[in-house]
């Protein structure tokens, strides 16, 4: 066996990523036979470049989480300064440090509403399986303990745990290794009239509020939904949806949880994604921008009745994570938040919202197959069909977003499909909250030019 140094051929990485090193979310035989279709070297703002020194825009924030962009030195500092003073510690059995305490205050103080009390975790799904845990126990100590179900939407996406991975509402997390949490169900997104109570809704029997009314709201312990959903496709709530489900869930003595994991800390243009329909979540969970993916760390969120009924248990807390509350981590978290604040990093979301959504015009003015755009903040995306006048979708069989993504990548930037549905072809657009109007427009351009690729091939 070779060991790998830093003077290691490239083909001897590739090798050795081959055999050693199983990727997540990635077709295994696929990758065996090709390798990785790139190795990171290093980034600055909102750019990376391969092993071969080649660069490329990051179009989607690696994995929505690179909020600030890369090399930023101020979150690289603190996180130094805290790993020579005091790189990591315990938070079971009551230990504390001051890191992970400032941290719960200055995110409650950002928080909607009475969100007052934080348990961390150490990414996205860690939090919602938290936040399901959280809901069950919360009901257990109300003496209401039938109240096991989660209620979650199709296209969401919410981890890949047992529990979080079948709220996830993309068929392919279901069905890996038989994992399945049997007192999860899912819903059809965005009925509003449904959830209003309109019965003659055609899709009312796929409504939340139709499984509450056959389920039985004493099984029903928590609804779960990204304020916009993400991986599933960028789908942007109609008008009114948060609030009606909010209402739903009052009404029904049921739990409201907001997976704010990509859309938390600025990535629609305001801190929370809820903030843009004034909704205020019983349990809230976070990661990605928290650190802008410089630390590993989330959190879940509490108002303040809840987390008062869980901190009336006088046993043990059945529940944690080695880096729970991580010293550093929480350093990187704090380090960020004080970076969004500083730099208006909200404002300059908003005006570069104005400029994607220009250059999503543009390309709606100038190729007949771009359809649906929108964006909300910089949380972005478009579609592409065979006719938009008509709704008329691509065959299975043309990989319509596949070919733009991969055409955009060739030729430096980097984007991401979402085509698991049947001829569904989504880009999605989620660039560093810090992109500039010329890196915006640089985008358009590498876009452009892969429709125009795509165009031709039909």
């Amino acid at each position: 066996m070779t060991n790998l140094t830093e003077n290691s051929t490239v083909e001897q990485l590739i090798e050795a990523d081959k055999k050693h090193f199983i990727h997540p979310t990635t077709v295994p035989r696929t990758f065996l036979e090709e390798g990785p279709k790139i190795i990171f070297s290093e980034g600055e703002g909102v750019r990376v470049k391969d092993i071969h020194g080649k660069s490329y825009i990051d179009g989607v924030s690696m994995l929505w989480n690179v909020n600030l962009g890369f090399g930023q030195k101020e979150l690289a500092d603190a996180a130094h300064e805290q790993l020579t003073k005091l790189a990591y510690c315990s938070s079971f059995y009551g230990y504390s440090n001051e890191l992970a305490v400032r941290l719960s205050e200055k995110i409650a103080s950002l928080a909607p509403g009475d969100l007052n009390a934080v348990f961390f975790t150490s990414g996205g799904s860690e939090s919602n399986e938290t936040a399901f845990k959280f809901a069950r126990f919360y009901w257990d100590l109300k003496g209401q303990s039938s109240k096991k179900n989660i209620i979650s939407l199709k296209r969401g996406y919410h981890g890949a745990t047992i529990s979080t991975g079948s709220a996830t509402g993309i068929v392919g997390f279901h069905n890996f290794s038989g994992s399945k949490d049997s007192d999860i169900i899912h819903a059809m997104p965005h009925l509003v009239n449904a959830e209003k109570g309109d019965k003659n809704d055609p899709d009312y029997k796929h409504s939340i509020r139709h499984i509450i009314d056959t389920k039985g709201a004493d099984q029903i312990a928590a609804v779960i939904m990204e304020p916009i959903q993400g991986a599933g496709g960028v789908h942007v709530p109609p008008e009114g949806y948060l609030q009606a489900v909010k209402q739903l869930c009052e009404d029904n003595n049921i739990l409201f949880i907001a997976d704010e994991v990509i859309c938390g800390f600025g990535r629609t243009g305001k801190m929370f994604g809820v903030d843009n329909w004034d909704v205020v979540p019983d349990i809230m969970c976070v990661a990605k921008g928290i650190t802008s993916g410089y630390a590993q760390l989330g959190a879940v969120l509490l108002t303040q009745e809840v987390r008062d009924t869980l901190v009336s248990y006088d046993n043990i807390l059945g529940h944690g994570f080695t880096y729970s509350g991580h010293p550093t981590a929480c350093a990187v978290g704090l380090k960020t938040l004080e970076f969004i604040e500083k730099n208006n990093v909200l404002d300059n979301v908003n005006k570069m919202n104005r400029e994607l959504q220009k250059g999503f015009d543009y390309l709606v003015e100038h190729h007949p197959h771009v359809a649906k755009t929108r964006a909300v903040g910089l949380l972005a995306g478009f579609e592409l069909m065979q006719d938009r006048d008509s709704n008329t979708p691509f065959a299975q069989s043309i990989r319509a977003a596949r070919h733009i993504v991969d055409h955009s990548f060739d030729n430096g930037l980097i984007l991401r499909a979402a085509d698991f549905e049947e001829q569904v072809n989504i880009v999605a657009v989620a660039p560093p909250l810090i992109v500039n109007k010329v890196e915006i427009e640089e985008m358009i351009s590498i876009i452009d030019d892969a429709l125009t690729s795509f165009e031709k091939t039909l």
